[in-house]
């Protein structure tokens, strides 16, 4: 079956045209029966963590990046956010540039590409950007102008994927990791209006499950809110733990690392970029993802692409 992305707009259009009922606390409707357990087999890239930027040969770094994986025998790519360093603190003129470089050195890959929004996908965050939060692109909208919806569903050969919004802009300018109140509902919404065994595979850029805080020196308390994990990390847990969640893909720390939680596992992708361009990071280098797909099974492998920083700060 073709990809047939469902955004979460159009799911509650199509939704309120079948049923004849408002919007409004009206679930998404979607084509498709239970699970047959004999789906086709398919593998996808998990890309995560680009950090493009003009320096520090970035853009060449994300083009040897994109030209090996653009050979890889993927149906398509997720993209696991934080395309950009950084969009949270700079200027107009910057932000844009660093959009447009991404934009630009995105289509080597030469396949459908599914965006999550990351930390640094967020124009003018932080208060020295300079950027007013009235500005029309402040934030997430940076994001949607480039890309679309923050969170949404699509559905690939049986399997129903769902992008997660894991950032959440505080009051004070800062952020951190939260699935908001507003995509809980419409994440119960779909999860109640889906086949009992249907196969799921989520998306989040900051991990809703990780180890990381157990080997790093990132310590939680380094930081004014929660940013290396989600906060109401209980309550998405909750959500799916009755649901055929095959997998939970995550980026933002970095690292390669897979930590199996109720049968689940959550699978954090690396960085294409690594140390932020300054080599490996924890004992992860620059690299992405092949994930495989069969029946109810998700392995994957991790691919490095030779890339040498020009100035190596290996963690």
């Amino acid at each position: 079956m073709a990809n047939t992305i469902i955004r979460r707009r159009e799911a509650l259009l199509s939704a309120s045209a079948a049923l004849g009922t408002s919007l409004l606390g009206t679930p998404p409707a979607f084509a498709g029966g239970a699970d047959t357990g004999t789906r086709e087999k398919f593998s996808f890239l998990f890309i995560t963590d680009t950090h493009l930027q003009p320096e520090l040969d970035a853009q060449k770094g994300c083009r040897m990046c994109f030209r090996q994986a653009s050979g890889e025998a993927a149906d398509f790519v997720l993209q696991g956010g934080d395309h950009v360093f950084d969009a949270m603190e700079v200027t107009h003129e910057r932000a844009r540039k660093l959009l447009d470089l991404y934009e630009m050195t995105e289509q080597m890959l030469g396949k459908k590409v599914y965006h999550t929004v990351g930390n640094h996908d967020c124009f003018g965050v932080y208060a020295s950007s300079g950027c007013s939060t009235g500005d029309p692109e402040f934030g997430k909208n940076y994001f949607r102008k480039a890309f679309g919806e923050t969170y949404y569903a699509f559905v690939h050969k049986g399997v129903h994927f769902i992008v997660l919004d894991s950032v959440t802009i505080t009051p004070d300018r800062d952020y951190e990791g939260r699935i908001s109140a507003e995509q809980v509902a419409w994440l119960k919404a779909y999860l109640s209006a889906i086949p009992t065994g249907t196969p799921l595979i989520i998306s989040s850029h900051i991990p809703i499950v990780t180890a990381f805080y157990t080997y790093a020196d990132e310590s939680p308390s380094l930081f004014k809110h929660q940013a290396l994990s989600t906060v109401n990390t209980r309550e998405i847990l909750q959500l799916i733990a009755s649901h055929n969640v095959l997998a939970v893909l995550q980026g933002h720390t970095h690292v390669l690392e897979r930590v199996v939680h109720g049968g689940i596992p959550f699978i954090t992708g690396g960085a294409v970029s690594g140390n932020w361009w300054h080599g490996t990071h924890l004992g992860t280098p620059e690299g992405y993802m092949v994930v495989h797909v069969d029946g109810n099974h998700v392995s994957t492998e991790y691919r490095t692409y030779g890339f040498r920083s020009v100035d190596p700060k290996n963690t």
